[in-house]
């Protein structure tokens, strides 16, 4: 199996102080609702054949909130060009390499992958969105842009019943460490 680093980003809306992170179906999340929910499925199955539902879960169980973000696999491009064209694919807004500030970077899927993400944060209004975002469905993207409202944010990254990254949890408190407490008082 062949890996990939990725880059995600932070996107903070300034026109509606809020979020822009985005919501997508995972199939190995879904299959480890079924695994959990339907043990049965999985057992006395050989390794050639997908075990057939007869009671599926919703598909809602597969879905999880995450930050925008892409892996890197375009030779030639910087993680920074590539986080730019993230954001636009998945999110619909036009940023720019100035736009964006490096965070850091770390391992992800340390138990199965081992590969490294940088994570980048960019500020956005409203009048740098030029589409609706979605991603690319010709690849098998479906994916829905969510805004979460700041005064809100730290109560989503704590609520474990939306499903998230650890990306959106550490981002958020990232975030309301390094950005919070610069922002003008209303």
């Amino acid at each position: 199996m062949r890996t990939h680093d990725s880059v995600s980003i932070l996107i903070f809306n300034t026109s509606r102080q809020c979020f822009v992170v985005v919501k997508q179906f995972r199939p190995a999340v879904y299959m480890c609702e079924i695994e959990r929910h339907q043990p049965q499925v999985f057992e006395n199955q050989d390794k050639e054949s997908f075990p057939s539902l007869e009671n599926p879960l919703p598909a809602v169980v597969g879905v999880t909130y995450e930050l925008c973000a892409g892996i890197v696999d375009k030779p030639g491009l910087s993680l920074e060009e590539i986080a730019c064209e993230e954001v636009l694919e998945e999110c619909g807004y036009r940023v720019s390499i100035a736009d964006l500030r490096r965070i850091t970077s770390y391992r992800s899927g340390v138990g199965v992958t081992g590969s490294r993400q940088t994570l980048f944060y960019a500020e956005v209004n409203d009048q740098m969105r030029t589409s609706g975002g979605g991603g690319q469905p010709e690849e098998g993207e479906l994916i829905e842009v969510v805004e979460i409202p700041l005064g809100e944010s730290m109560k989503f990254a704590y609520d474990e019943t939306f499903p998230k990254t650890m990306g959106v949890i550490f981002s958020f408190m990232w975030f309301h460490n390094n950005i919070a407490p610069k922002l003008p008082k209303k």
